[in-house]
């Protein structure tokens, strides 16, 4: 391996180390690195250890000055923020600070700016895990997107109109927006170990490469000529998609691979890789992004899995079996590769993967190519329309491979990796690549076997930090909340939906439940027998065996509700018809019943109008969650438990619809965060953008599954912490109620 791999490994290792948990571990690791080579006189080893130190420090220094830069803007009531996200009343979005880039997420109650510009925020700014939230903020756009955001969201705009129904998928495989994709689907690409090809990487950036390069030596140009244009047009591509590190790492590579064949200078892998990798050199938190470490971690496993065929007696296999067993022996390698990175993120691995790729990566190698044509012909509708017609095909094959996939049996593993298995994961990747790469490739093979089984066998519980937490997981358009209590357990409130072939309790709710500590499940609650709520009802009663099933007993018409009753009577669960007043008590934490009772639903045809109602009481903190309910069974809390209504957390009741959270419930209830359990890109228009507007006028933070993923807020009692979307915050004390209308 190259010198200069060799180099840039020891860096990034020391900014990986200065960034997580393990900092003291790689500088005692450093120092003794130092010792030895002074004693053996080995100056290579001390030149790495110094680099890795070196990545240590400016980690360290980049980590220290972020925290400064968050600390001094939280006691400004104002900045300045270029914003990542469009801006509007009740949106939760991110920007980074135009003076120290520091990243800011904001909570909007007023204003709106678009995605891209340059906008003045007033608010109530609190120092967050990494970077600053501003709560109850007013935004003013200052200046607008510059051309190559505003370009970006005119190719989203072509996307949409020219792909359609295929618009979500082209979106994520062309700008790396996967904000439309469903819980589902991205569950099932998890599973069959090919979401690395839901977002833009080297693979795409890579095809889209090749195909200019073809289409360029068809009109006639000379391939020094088309390898310099094709550059062009991808540096552009790249710069258009706001340079993700994945696709940054590609256009360099390509870049240096072609410089080296201009020279004629051949180049080894290994070296360009490393130049490619290189960006952290000058944005060291570049190295925290998972998408360019999968990426990074993919092409090192491309070049080791190569090396490794080179090795193997594959020139004796019949033609047809060679040309199966080199992709398989790549793809293999690739995912035993990034399974413990994979498994730390998503606390799952794909067994199927190397299959599954095999047969996806012929279909995505078309389809790219075709997507990135009907983007660039997007102003041309029926040209576009037809280009988009014939991807179609592809990329139903590609949603086929991965459902097939993973409805396999034991298609893949479900692990709760805790962060002490952070340096078992390093150690298996590098165990893995060592072996494959090198010819002495018995002793790392045996040390990455005896890690990896560690890290996968070895699931150890989120410790419990005495704290109640309300989980409001994303399962798409439905709802499933997970109260845990300080003790490790749970009551669940629904269960999601169900699809054909699956349902959001298997595919969401149980994997969900065991990456965060498992444990006992006291008590399932179905606020109304709809498919989007009851949908998952039987795979949790079947997996967890609650000792209670509670629901309001109004007859549902949908199978999912009849099949949670039949699994209640095989798993001998008792069932209780929720009445008003009912409470329970768990580890101290209070679960009282609301409503509705059996006179208000016994003239009632619509489930919704039924939703079981429940306040949650963890001393002075109090959350409502409120199912479907809708305007006339918001009314008739009012009229029946008005005093009760009062929460510091609201679950938005029916996804955010027009038909709830009316002004008069609102103005009850006056809470301090709104949670809208919602799926992206929902046919139904969830949520509506009045409601939402007038939720955050009433002085709540309005948080919504469909941006952020799921949502936890945690409690002591008296303080109320909140993590969404990777950030983590404390929300600020109750503002006085608002004045007049809002």
């Amino acid at each position: 391996m190259p010198l200069i791999a060799v180099a840039v490994a020891a860096y990034l290792a020391g900014l990986l180390a200065g960034f997580g948990a393990v900092a003291a571990v790689a500088l005692g690791v450093a120092v003794a690195a130092l010792v030895v080579a002074a004693l053996v006189g080995k100056p290579m080893l001390a030149a790495l250890a110094v680099l890795v130190g070196s990545g240590v420090a400016v980690a360290h220094a980049s980590r220290a000055a972020a925290e400064r830069c968050a600390r001094i803007t939280a006691k400004q009531r104002s900045m300045l923020v270029e914003l990542d996200d469009a801006a509007a009343p009740g949106a939760y979005v991110r920007g980074h600070l135009t003076s120290c880039r520091a990243t800011v997420w904001i909570a909007v109650e007023r204003g709106r700016a678009e995605a891209g510009s340059t906008a003045a925020i007033a608010g109530e700014p609190a120092p967050s895990a990494r970077g600053v939230v501003v709560q109850h903020a007013v935004v003013a756009m200052q200046r607008r997107a510059g051309w190559l955001a505003r370009w970006r969201t005119a190719a989203g705009d072509g996307i949409d109109s020219t792909f359609r129904s295929d618009a979500a998928l082209a979106r994520a495989l062309l700008i790396a927006d996967t904000r439309g994709l469903s819980p589902a689907f991205r569950d099932r690409f998890a599973e069959s170990g090919l979401a690395h090809m839901l977002s833009i990487s080297g693979l795409h950036v890579g095809l889209i490469a090749v195909a200019l390069d073809l289409l360029f030596l068809l009109l006639g140009v000379g391939r020094r000529h088309a390898s310099v244009a094709s550059l062009g047009v991808i540096a552009f591509y790249v710069a258009m998609i706001g340079f993700p590190a994945p696709a940054v790492r590609a256009a360099l590579m390509l870049g240096l691979m072609l410089i080296s064949r201009l020279v004629q200078r051949p180049t080894s892998p290994w070296a360009i890789l490393a130049l490619g990798a290189c960006g952290p050199v000058i944005a060291p938190e570049v190295v925290t992004d998972l998408g360019y470490q999968l990426s990074v971690i993919g092409v090192a496993a491309l070049i080791a899995g190569s090396r490794l065929a080179a090795r193997l007696p594959l020139d004796r296999l019949p033609s047809w079996s060679r040309s199966i067993a080199g992709p398989m022996i790549g793809t293999t390698v690739a995912t035993m590769a990034s399974a413990p990175l994979v498994a730390w993120t998503f606390g799952r691995v794909s067994l199927i993967a190397p299959v599954s790729n095999l047969f996806a990566s012929p279909i995505i190698a078309l389809a790219q190519p075709m997507l990135f044509c009907g983007m660039l012909l997007a102003p041309l509708s029926i040209p576009a329309r037809l280009v988009a017609d014939a991807a179609h095909p592809l990329l139903a094959a590609l949603d086929a491979v991965a459902s097939y996939a993973a409805s396999l049996p034991h298609a893949a593993v479900h692990v709760a990796p805790s962060a002490l298995d952070a340096i078992l994961a390093a150690a298996v990747c590098c165990a893995i690549l060592v072996a494959c790469a090198s010819r002495d490739w018995i002793r790392p093979a045996v040390a990455g076997m005896v890690a990896m089984s560690i890290l996968i066998w070895r699931p150890l519980a989120e410790p419990v930090e005495g704290l109640t937490e309300l989980h409001a997981i994303d399962v798409g358009q439905g709802d499933a909340l997970a109260l845990r209590t300080p003790h490790g357990h749970w009551v669940l409130f629904d269960a999601g939906r169900a699809w054909t072939g699956g349902d959001a309790g298997r595919a969401s709710v149980i994997p969900y439940i065991a990456r965060h500590g498992g444990g006992p499940v006291d008590v399932f609650v179905l606020s109304h027998p709809h498919t989007d709520h009851v949908g998952g009802a039987a795979s949790v009663i079947r997996a967890f065996r609650p000792a209670r099933y509670i629901d309001a007993g109004f007859p549902g018409s949908a199978e999912a509700y009849r099949a949670s009753l039949l699994a209640v009577r095989e798993a001998h669960v008792a069932w209780t018809r929720e009445h008003p007043g009912d409470s329970l008590l768990i580890d101290g934490v209070a679960i009282t019943l609301l409503g509705p009772d059996s006179a208000w639903t016994a003239a009632l045809v619509d489930p919704n109008l039924a939703s079981v109602v429940a306040l949650v009481r963890v001393g002075g903190i109090r959350m409502l969650l409120t199912g479907d309910a809708e305007g006339p069974e918001e009314q008739w809390l009012l009229d029946h438990a008005r005093d009760a209504l009062r929460a510091d957390v609201l679950k938005v009741a029916h996804h955010g619809s027009s038909t709830s959270s009316t002004p008069a419930f609102l103005a009850a209830v006056h809470p301090r965060l709104a949670i809208v359990s919602v799926g992206a890109g929902n046919s139904y228009g969830h949520p509506n953008v009045e409601t939402v507007r007038a939720i955050a006028a009433a002085g709540a933070q309005v948080l919504r599954t469909d941006r952020l993923g799921s949502i936890v807020a945690r409690t002591d009692g008296r303080r109320l912490l909140i993590e969404a979307g990777g950030e983590r915050w404390e929300l600020p004390p109750r503002s006085p109620p608002p004045s007049g209308p809002p």
